[in-house]
């Protein structure tokens, strides 16, 4: 698949998410991760997917995939913070919501004129 292909299948399953076809969803994401297992987008989406439906254990697994591909991503973080905290790990839950929010304070110093820069 091409990584464009991929991009659609992406965003074809988000689509399919926001109109409740939580199943198909999955399926497409299963897809994309299969055919490109390095999508950060697509294990990250895989996540959101899982905890909106309190699959805390595939959110876990999909989430950690997305944070060894892209370990400084505000959002990945975020999503994992969000995990450990139903989870009950609070301290984990705060170490990733700290890296998160380092995350953010340097996108702010780099681009101080956007809207998640602040001005």
């Amino acid at each position: 698949m091409t990584p464009a292909q991929i991009q659609t299948l992406i965003e074809d399953a988000t689509f399919d998410y926001t109109m409740g076809a939580n199943d198909a969803a999955l399926a497409k994401l299963a897809r994309a991760t299969a055919a490109a297992p390095d999508s950060f987008e697509a294990w990250h989406a895989v996540a959101e997917i899982n905890f909106s439906l309190r699959r805390l254990g595939a959110a876990l697994a999909a989430a950690e995939q997305a944070h060894r591909l892209r370990s400084d991503d505000l959002f990945i973080n975020t999503t994992l913070s969000r995990i450990w905290m139903e989870k009950g790990d609070k301290a984990t839950a705060e170490k990733f919501g700290a890296q998160a929010k380092i995350l953010s304070w340097k996108d702010q110093l780099k681009n101080p004129g956007s809207p998640q820069g602040g001005l």
